[in-house]
């Protein structure tokens, strides 16, 4: 059976029924965040930092790699690119997703308190830029600008499927070349705000890559597993073949091999500076039985998918892949967890039934915008001009 035989319209029943998973699961969710909050505030507000990021990070990853695919002329991911851009589409409803954050700041983040600021020298020149207000305006700043450009790259494409035309690909290329400066420069910005000022005194230039990599690579394995899920069903079987998710290996690969470099690399520069105020990060994350949680990243994060997809056939075969795929996806949490939890609990992990909850609303409303994306448009992008050429692309 030849490739041109896949229907590149979801079928209204599938689609259907996918909606109605989704929405069930944000439904239940959504509950069980309310008695969350209602049994215990400040707990819900911690989960829900560590489940907004991390869908942040996956919509922020998805940004990047679409941006690159039309930057580099890439024909090899056309057949897949839909389902990257869908991902992409779900970035600017964390302007909505963080509405329950800008109510909660005072439970999550020590410098909305004046009196328990740290009267320390390095804190003067941040108090003007630690304020609610600006904090909150900032964040809107920034998903205000990452919708732009999202909302402006995701019409080009939709249109080429009935335009047909070359100029779409050069519009959004033209959109792409400073996207990737926004993306990688207001994403630095963001993980700074969210993430670094959980500890105000503390600091690391290369942080905001560090939350780039981690989104990056969960944004590849949500990718390759929509795309298996997709296979499993009968759909595109013959559009997304073995060379398709063998690329897709290796992006996971590369990316886990990239991820730990960041982490090393801020790792390294901070216990060879020895600066009181870097290595304070280390301290607080390695107290109690948060040490395990610590030792255990190197072999999660790095040597267990590493070394699995390090030879040819692993990035070729559909249960290797898999199970990396679901592997980096739950680490990423994990990751997420330990860099924001000893925070508030120094002697080590506890784990609560509001934190699946928080996750499972973020993910599942993200996942109804994804969704959605496929009831009014292709399953891949047919009017690009190098779909032929994705179709019939072979690895070397």
């Amino acid at each position: 059976m030849s490739a041109h035989t896949d229907n590149y319209q979801l079928e209204s029943a599938r689609w259907a029924t996918g909606r109605n998973v989704l929405f069930f699961a944000a439904l239940v969710c959504v509950i069980g965040c309310v008695a969350g909050y209602l049994q215990d505030p400040a707990r819900f507000f911690h989960s829900y930092l560590i489940a907004f990021c991390y869908t942040a990070a996956v919509g922020l990853g998805a940004f990047f790699f679409v941006m690159v695919q039309f930057l580099s002329g890439s024909a090899w991911s056309v057949t897949v690119r839909r389902i990257m851009e869908n991902i992409m589409y779900t970035l600017p409803f964390g302007a909505l997703l963080f509405i329950p954050l800008a109510f909660g700041l005072k439970d999550i983040y020590s410098w909305t308190n004046p009196s328990v600021i740290p009267h320390e020298p390095s804190m003067s020149g941040k108090l003007w830029w630690l304020h609610e207000n600006f904090f909150i305006a900032r964040t809107y700043i920034y998903f205000a600008l990452w919708s732009l450009w999202v909302f402006s790259i995701y019409r080009q494409s939709t249109k080429q499927d009935t335009e047909k035309s070359i100029r779409q690909m050069h519009i959004a290329s033209r959109w792409s070349a400073p996207g990737l400066f926004l993306v990688v420069a207001v994403g630095t910005l963001a993980a700074y705000d969210w993430l670094m000022t959980l500890e105000p005194t503390w600091y690391s230039t290369i942080f905001g890559l560090y939350f780039l990599a981690g989104g990056a690579l969960t944004f590849m394995s949500i990718v390759y597993l929509v795309a298996v899920g997709f296979r499993r069903n009968g759909i595109l079987t013959h559009s997304i073949t073995l060379e398709h998710y063998h690329d897709l290996g290796k992006w996971m690969f590369a990316l886990t091999a990239f991820y730990t470099y960041i982490a090393f690399s801020q790792y390294i520069l901070i216990w060879y500076a020895n600066i009181p105020e870097e290595t304070q990060f280390f301290r607080h994350r390695m107290g109690g039985s948060w040490l395990y949680v610590a030792l255990s990243l190197p072999f999660i994060r790095f040597v267990i998918p590493f070394f699995t997809l390090l030879c040819r056939p692993a990035k070729r075969n559909f249960g290797i892949l898999t199970f990396i795929a679901i592997w980096s996806v739950a680490v990423e949490y994990v990751d997420l967890y330990w860099v924001v939890m000893p925070m508030y609990s120094p002697n080590g992990p506890h784990i609560s039934w509001i934190d699946f909850a928080t996750l499972g609303a973020t993910l599942s409303l993200c996942g109804l915008a994804f969704w959605s994306r496929f009831r009014a448009h292709k399953l891949v992008p047919v009017g690009d001009l190098r779909l032929e050429q994705s179709l019939h692309f072979e690895n070397a």
